[in-house]
């Protein structure tokens, strides 16, 4: 069963991240976090949101999805083809990208998450402000019709 955010959340979220929570704004991010997980297209979070609100023009959710994740309420995430996909989840989170099924899919590593801080930690990186650092993998299944999925590999002592 899917959880739909209440409209009263949604609209809080807006206001601390300093954006007027207009009607249009709303139904954008309640159409995207109904979507949640699979990484839409703004054409299609457009087609979700449409029937209810018809007079809402795909430029408008383009600029409102874009308006969002400037604002960190969700990510923009990019397909190996180099199309623009967003993501309702905006907690830091990595992503595996699958090109035969164009899947997205999310995926947490506490231990990959601490590498890379104590990567980035050893490194100066001059002139640059890091606001975010997350890792995509690319790639594609090998049984199309199986879900991808992680497995800790256990260590050999030697």
């Amino acid at each position: 069963m899917q959880h739909i955010t209440p409209r009263h959340t949604l609209r809080e979220r807006l206001l601390a991240s300093g954006l007027k929570a207009t009607h249009q704004r709303i139904v954008v991010y309640e159409a995207l976090m109904e979507l949640h997980g699979k990484h839409p297209v703004a054409e299609e979070v457009y087609q979700r949101l449409k029937p209810a609100n018809p007079s809402i023009s795909l430029g408008t959710v383009y600029k409102t999805l874009d308006t969002f994740a400037e604002a960190n309420l969700i990510h923009k995430v990019l397909s190996e083809e180099g199309g623009k996909r967003f993501d309702a989840n905006a907690t830091p989170h990595s992503h595996i990208y699958c090109s035969n099924t164009k899947e997205i899919i999310d995926f947490e590593d506490a231990e990959l998450d601490a590498l890379l801080q104590e990567f980035l930690q050893s490194r100066i990186l001059g002139n640059f402000e890091i606001r975010s650092v997350a890792v995509q993998l690319a790639g594609r299944k090998v049984e199309p019709g199986k879900q991808i999925s992680i497995t800790r590999v256990p260590k050999i002592d030697s």
